[in-house]
């Protein structure tokens, strides 16, 4: 039989398989996270009608003569290149970018994705369309961040998830206090009789609106004081207490909750107290600039809240920085919460350069809260929004890299397993194995419409010309056949 006939065959054969190839690519050009694949061809084995032969020195060389056998599927390649991200609006949904696949599991079976159209169960459950788990790292410690260290695992997030309260044990200061806060230089008071009397000099308890004060010639209330500033500004309070040679107190609110997690604003007074060009400023943090080192707080509920702290002293150094100071304010509660609550106040971020002061506190502890939304970043954190205003990480989504991504095998659903050739999943977060995704979008499929028609009308013509091949081979053994005749 002629061997050009063979040589059609496998070129239809090969052609056909290129062909379905490019109507599985156009059949999926809508479908989420698809990987277009494409078909190379090689030769087969040539039959040898004669070797190569060397020059001489009387003759040239001469080439081997071969007849080709046809061609061969070389190969079937995924093409692993990024599809288009098109905006869902569902914030579960996530588009995978770069050389990742998302991790999913069907009990202990794992399988590896970029279809990231992704949900939440009835049970919480972080999943694909077909009900197999999304893996990552939960939050193990509330509040704090996503160990991603170990084995990643489901997520689940079940909704209506409610945070129990915490009461606060630190009170974090920050920011600055102004260097050039202008202090007293010198007082008077109006009494609530109508007369006035300057502050002697030399007085070091704190004159106090509402309060009696004896400037020499009796106790009396005060009305009003007025205030004269080193910077040679003027006012008159009608409130507050004051002393000679202090600023007038700055004041910031520190929110403590207690063990049932109510919360309690108390009010935080910050006063210049000293100036010193060789050791550095002071500043004092109290709770009542009188001096009595308590302040009591009337609830919303009627009870009531007693605060003690002692005065603390800032040292500053002469370049704005801070050396010493800390303290520890108690909360004796009347509430049913927990009584004598310590709360631990830290100043190590406070400084003091010339400026505003700007110096306020945080606080850890929260009130109880249900979970809300959740959100999902670039990163692949999932942060939950609770009824308390907080938002806390949950866990963070996990991807797998693999040396060879071609090498995958095809299962389904959009699904790949690991096969002999892939490699080992390498598995980590999206921003460390250099990946990226798009949350409430999804990865449209990779499928060039151009490219796989312009791929069709060449393997048709090459399906043509082989088939035109079979035909005259045929009419050739036609021929021969005929001629016993």
């Amino acid at each position: 039989m002629m061997r050009s006939l063979y040589s059609g065959v496998s070129g239809l054969k090969n052609h056909q398989t290129r062909m379905d190839v490019v109507g599985n690519n156009i059949s999926n050009v809508n479908t989420t996270g698809f990987k277009s694949s494409r078909v190379t061809f090689s030769d087969t084995l040539s039959q040898t009608l004669s070797g190569a032969s060397a020059p001489t020195e009387n003759r040239g060389g001469t080439n081997p003569k071969q007849i080709g056998l046809g061609s061969a599927t070389s190969s079937i390649d995924t093409l692993f290149t990024d599809g288009s991200v098109q905006s869902t609006g569902v914030n579960t949904d996530l588009c995978l970018s770069g050389n990742g696949l998302f991790i999913v599991k069907d009990g202990n079976l794992s399988y590896y994705t970029r279809n990231g159209n992704f949900k939440f169960d009835k049970q919480g459950y972080y999943v694909n369309s077909d009900g197999l788990k999304v893996q990552g790292w939960s939050a193990t410690t509330p509040g704090e961040a996503v160990s991603t260290n170990g084995q990643p695992s489901e997520i689940c997030i079940p909704a209506g998830k409610t945070m129990a309260a915490a009461a606060t044990k630190v009170a974090t200061f920050s920011k600055n206090l102004d260097a050039a806060e202008p202090r007293i230089k010198s007082m008077s008071v109006t009494y609530v009789d109508g007369t006035t009397a300057d502050v002697p000099a030399g007085t070091t308890v704190a004159v106090e609106v509402g309060k009696d004060f004896d400037a020499g010639a009796g106790a009396k209330k005060v009305a009003s004081i007025s205030l004269k500033m080193t910077d040679g500004t003027t006012t008159t309070e009608t409130s507050g207490a004051f002393k000679l040679n202090n600023s007038k107190p700055k004041t910031t609110i520190a929110t403590i909750y207690d063990s049932l997690g109510n919360a309690h604003n108390v009010t935080i007074y910050m006063t210049k107290t000293k100036v010193d060009s060789n050791t550095g400023n002071q500043w004092t943090i109290s709770l009542d600039p009188a001096g009595s080192a308590k302040q009591t707080i009337t609830e919303s509920d009627g009870t009531t809240t007693t605060v003690t702290m002692n005065d603390t002293v800032l040292q500053f150094d002469v370049n704005g920085g801070l050396t010493t100071g800390s303290g520890t304010a108690v909360l004796t509660l009347t509430n049913g919460a927990g009584t004598g609550q310590s709360v631990n106040m830290t100043f190590d971020d406070v400084t003091q350069y010339a400026g505003s002061s700007t110096a306020f506190a945080t606080t850890d502890g929260n009130a109880a809260g249900t979970l809300k939304s959740v959100s999902i970043d670039s990163s692949g954190v999932i942060t939950g929004t609770y009824t308390n205003g907080l938002n806390v990480q949950e866990a963070q989504v996990a991807i797998a890299q693999f040396n060879n991504a071609s090498g995958l095998t095809k299962t389904g659903n959009s699904l790949y397993t690991e096969s002999n050739n892939s490699g080992t999943p390498n598995i980590g977060t999206i921003s460390d194995l250099g990946c990226t995704v798009t949350p409430s979008s999804l990865e449209m499929s990779n499928v060039d419409m151009a490219s796989e028609l312009t791929d069709m009308i060449v393997t048709q013509r090459g399906y043509q010309s082989n088939s035109k091949i079979i035909t005259v081979s045929d009419e050739l053994l036609e021929t021969l056949i005929n001629m016993k005749r």
